[in-house]
């Protein structure tokens, strides 16, 4: 960035060019071991005897990290000891995915897993099925949920967000409470955690939900006009079968009508506000603007939201992009945005960046006063929220990632067809938008920088000017 104020203005441009029906990657068996192994090392380094990992269909993703799985409609635990035995202890319908575990091990029965009134052969005290698995008394047993605790009002290595059954078992066979801690943070902790760094691998299988997001999101905006319902824009956003990782938004005008969550029948206006969101596993894309095709069409409670919202929103976002580098601490990205969009002023409240995997949101190395570097590996959305009371919203949340050299040789020549559709991108934020990122930056969203304020005029975006 330089020191002189950029300009932006509304400029018929392309849109970006998608990707629809790609190949879904898998990540490696070479890499899942290595999943294993960096768990491994950072239970020694933690002084922990075993891990016991909770997973059900929500809250599954430090489980899938090692299994490659989650336990559908179920809960589970997938439990690590020191000496890398892993048992998978299931209720009553994930018994048969244990075979096709891409970490292998013991398969342990729990019906009190099931569902309700389902049968209970093979009952026992969890704590003999835990003991099945290798714990033993006076064990330090490290305990993985998937919230990541960090309150100053407690010890948050005593609190724990597995249900008590499963707490008490625990603590029963580890003999003391002092025994048990909460080990969250050797998957997601963003200074240290062994999840907040991707190999090629990874951000190759991750790329295709990015991919999609992105894809479907533009399809969906192309097709916004009076007259259609929510639903009919929302279906657009579901695509290859695959399960989103967050509540899908098709709304128009005030949301949550009714305590609905999900798209409905009521019809687009001219003059709306308009949200837009899809995610899948590694991306989300997210739009928010009005549905006019012009300033004029405004309601003129709101008719200079282009100077008043979307200009210095998108003068945020180029910033946020092209500061991003390893190196960088999550404190300086912090204060950057702090500068450019006044938190005072834009009523923004959550993390201007955050990590994300299978889940949207991971964790995030970017708040106040973070020492957290940023480094390869990292990948990231774009979550830049302003509130201007009486404004509609403005937003182009999309994925991005950090690459340093070694690992932008490996997407290349591993997987080509990756590496090509990430340097399209590149090239239509330097070329058309005129956004130039580090080239540490890798861009695994179709979308990212591109704002469409005005939902009807298709063909215009914010540039900035050169």
């Amino acid at each position: 960035m330089t020191s002189s104020q950029p300009r932006f203005e509304l400029t018929a441009v392309p849109s970006p060019k998608t990707f629809p029906h790609v190949k879904m990657p898998v990540i490696s068996d070479n890499v899942m071991a290595l999943r294993l192994k960096k768990i491994l090392t950072a239970m020694q380094q933690h002084n922990l005897d075993a891990l016991i990992i909770y997973a059900d269909k929500e809250h599954g993703g430090n489980f899938e990290y090692l299994a490659g799985f989650i336990p559908r409609f179920e809960e589970a635990l997938l439990i690590l000891t020191a000496d890398g035995q892993l048992s998978y202890v299931m209720g009553n319908e994930n018994l048969k995915l244990v075979p096709y575990a891409r970490n292998s091990g013991k398969c342990l029965h729990a019906p009190a897993f099931s569902l309700p009134n389902q049968p209970m052969d093979n009952d026992a005290p969890l704590t003999e099925v835990l003991a099945q698995a290798g714990l033993k008394h006076e064990n330090r047993i490290g305990v993985v949920g998937w919230k990541l605790f960090t309150s100053k009002l407690g010890d948050n290595q005593y609190q724990f967000d597995v249900p008590a059954f499963i707490l008490e078992a625990v603590i029963d066979i580890a003999g003391k409470r002092e025994n048990v801690v909460n080990a969250t943070s050797l998957f997601i902790s963003p200074a240290h955690g062994v999840r907040r760094l991707n190999t090629a691998s990874e951000i190759a299988f991750y790329e295709y939900g990015a991919n999609l997001a992105s894809t479907n999101i533009l399809a969906a905006l192309d097709e916004i006009a009076p007259g259609k319902t929510e639903k009919q824009i929302g279906q657009l956003l579901s695509a290859d079968g695959q399960p989103g990782n967050v509540v899908m938004i098709a709304a128009t005008g005030d949301r949550f009508a009714n305590a609905c969550l999900y798209p409905t029948d009521k019809e687009i206006r001219l003059g709306d506000k308009f949200s837009l969101t899809v995610g899948f596993k590694g991306g989300l894309s997210s739009r928010s603007a009005y549905v006019v095709a012009a300033q004029h069409e405004l309601a003129p409670a709101v008719a200079d939201y282009l100077s008043a919202l979307a200009i210095p929103y998108y003068h945020a976002v180029t910033t946020w992009l092209e500061t991003l580098q390893p190196g960088l601490t999550g404190g300086e990205l912090y204060q950057t945005i702090e500068n450019v969009m006044p938190k005072e002023k834009f009523h923004w409240h959550l993390n201007p960046g955050h990590l994300v995997a299978d889940e949207e949101w991971l964790c995030s190395p970017v708040y106040a006063n973070s020492t957290i570097r940023l480094e390869s590996g990292m990948i990231f959305q774009i979550d830049i929220i302003p509130s201007l009371p009486g404004y509609g919203g403005c937003s182009i949340e999309d994925t991005v990632a950090l690459a340093d050299a070694t690992l932008r040789n490996e997407l290349q020549s591993h997987f080509p067809e990756v590496w090509q559709r990430m340097e399209t991108r590149k090239a239509y934020l330097r070329d058309v938008l005129n956004i130039r990122v580090s080239e540490d930056v890798i861009i695994l969203s179709n979308t990212v920088g591109y704002l469409r304020p005005f939902l009807l005029d298709k063909n215009r975006a914010l540039v900035r000017q050169r």
